[in-house]
């Protein structure tokens, strides 16, 4: 309770005291009793009264939220029947006769839902738009916004109190039905619902700026769609889960097939590693067995005698004597390999 409540409450209080003190001044005069003192009472409770009635008519408390159109009958303080600015918040005087039309300033929130309890509609009071592909959807929606505070009296004129029900409710199904009917029923679930949202923020800014009103936020709250329309989405759904599992699995064979196609190539390219290596080992054995050949070669060649010592091995590995072919009937002793027990070599 305000300042102003409590002034016009003491003033009806007032006007009641006097009013009793007058009727019981009255019974005292007609007993024949001393009514004087009761009379003046009751006459200075009047006039407290009639103070405080005045008082409280014309004092006016605007909230911290409120601005305030005075409407005046008087020409000479409002030549057109108001005046031209808004009071603001505090404590006020006006004249009696006058009389004062708030506005709230503050933010305020007009809802459209298919709940039934949630918006301002009671019931389902959401908008029911088609895309561009001709499928019909509904949308929930949330418009937050504020008057403007330089516009109040314009506000007044204009609109009254009728601005939330015959501006901000039909200008913003307007918008949402016109953002609708540009984008397809995919675009506006997925990738173009943000974008749909800011060109209905823009046309709603755009109407409530021209009619004195500003618009703080617009949301897009929920998109939902016909019973058959939703069962035909889940049935895709379906389809693409199912798509997408069987190319998990063929990602998953392939992978396999993958693998096992690098474990042979492994094994293949260890078996020609294998192969190569000993085909290395031949060669390098073999330049080896050449280069001994080589050598042994040219050993006989500057001893010859070795090439027939090694083949009479060959032939009698016991033999202690041996046979030059020189045309001389000679007969040489093998040399000697071993020492004798003496440590002498032996004789022939």
């Amino acid at each position: 309770m305000n300042i102003v409540d409590v002034i016009r409450s003491l003033a009806g209080f007032a006007w009641f005291g006097a009013i009793a003190l007058f009727v019981t001044a009255v019974a005292r005069a007609s007993r024949n009793q001393n009514a004087k003192g009761l009379s003046s009472t009751a006459i200075g409770v009047v006039v407290l009264a009639i103070v405080l009635t005045i008082l409280g008519a014309g004092l006016v408390f605007i909230e911290p939220n409120e601005r305030g159109v005075v409407i005046s009958p008087y020409a000479f303080r409002a030549p057109n029947g108001y005046f031209p600015e808004a009071i603001t918040p505090g404590l006020r005087w006006i004249v009696p006769g006058e009389r004062v039309v708030t506005y709230v300033i503050s933010r305020q929130t007009y809802t459209m839902s298919v709940a039934p309890q949630e918006g301002q509609v009671t019931g389902d009071d959401s908008i029911r738009a088609r895309t561009k592909d001709g499928q019909e959807v509904f949308i929930d929606a949330s418009i937050v916004f504020a008057i403007d505070t330089t516009k109040v009296i314009q506000l007044h004129i204009d609109w009254q109190n009728r601005y939330e029900a015959e501006l901000v409710r039909p200008a913003a199904r307007n918008a949402i039905r016109d953002a609708v009917s540009q984008y397809g029923v995919e675009e506006i679930v997925s990738t173009k619902r943000a974008e749909m949202a800011a060109l209905i923020s823009e046309s709603i800014s755009l109407i409530m700026s021209q009619n004195d009103l500003v618009l703080v936020d617009f949301l897009l709250r929920d998109i939902h769609f016909s019973d058959e329309y939703a069962a035909a989405v889940e049935q895709k759904q379906i389809a693409e889960q199912q798509a997408q599992q069987a190319q998990l699995v063929v990602e998953q064979r392939r992978q396999e097939a993958e693998q096992a196609r690098q474990v042979a190539q492994g094994q293949a390219d260890a078996a020609v590693i294998a192969a190569k290596g000993a085909a290395d080992a031949q060669i390098i054995q073999a330049q080896a067995q050449a280069e001994a050949n080589q050598l042994i070669g040219q050993s006989i060649q500057a001893n010859p005698e070795i090439l027939q010592y090694e083949y009479i091995l060959k032939l009698a590995p016991g033999v202690q004597t041996i046979f030059i072919p020189s045309g001389n009937q000679f007969i040489l002793p093998l040399p000697n390999t071993t020492n004798s027990p003496s440590g002498e070599p032996s004789r022939p």
